[in-house]
């Protein structure tokens, strides 16, 4: 897993709290309102997307920058490549 710092994302979406699959919905829904090159921040408590959320990006042909573990939550980092 790739852990960053001090990333500025352009949006911020929070779905801690949400169950699965909504990590990856609200992820898909929110990348299609970015610009190319924008940054997007998800943050989920779902363990799940530790492993879903870079595999979403592989498949989608966005850039996963990393992620934060604040503890009680996780914080995803993806730059928008595709139109």
């Amino acid at each position: 897993m790739k852990f960053v710092e001090n990333v500025r994302p352009d949006v911020t979406t929070d779905i801690v709290y949400m169950m699965c699959p909504m990590h990856l919905l609200k992820l898909e829904e929110q990348i299609k309102e970015l610009e190319q090159g924008q940054i997007l921040e998800i943050m989920t408590d779902y363990d799940g997307a530790l492993e879903d959320i870079p595999a979403w990006c592989d498949k989608t042909g966005n850039e996963f920058l990393g992620m934060e573990d604040s503890g009680d939550f996780f914080k995803f980092y993806i730059k928008k490549l595709t139109r």
